[in-house]
């Protein structure tokens, strides 16, 4: 499922930037969460955050729906 939820992602993150080549996706696997830790070149957060957020918040309703899990939660989260 991890690796699904990433792929999908990771194509949608490269698709927005600027500098495919620099996206970094790491999963982090706790109790109960997936925590999807998303890194961009700094010029590209902007793209990737949007217009008051709805680009990330895009995103985020994505990949909850795509993961299609009723035990983990699937949170993503954009670091710099």
């Amino acid at each position: 499922m991890t690796q699904t939820v990433q792929a999908t992602l990771e194509k949608l993150v490269k698709a927005l930037v600027e500098h495919p080549e620099e996206v970094v996706i790491t999963p982090i696997e706790g109790d109960g969460t997936v925590v999807f830790e998303v890194q961009v070149n700094p010029e590209d957060s902007g793209k990737i955050i949007g217009k008051k957020g709805r680009t990330i918040n895009a995103l985020r309703t994505i990949i909850r729906s795509s993961a299609n899990t009723g035990t983990k939660k699937v949170i993503m989260e954009l670091v710099g």
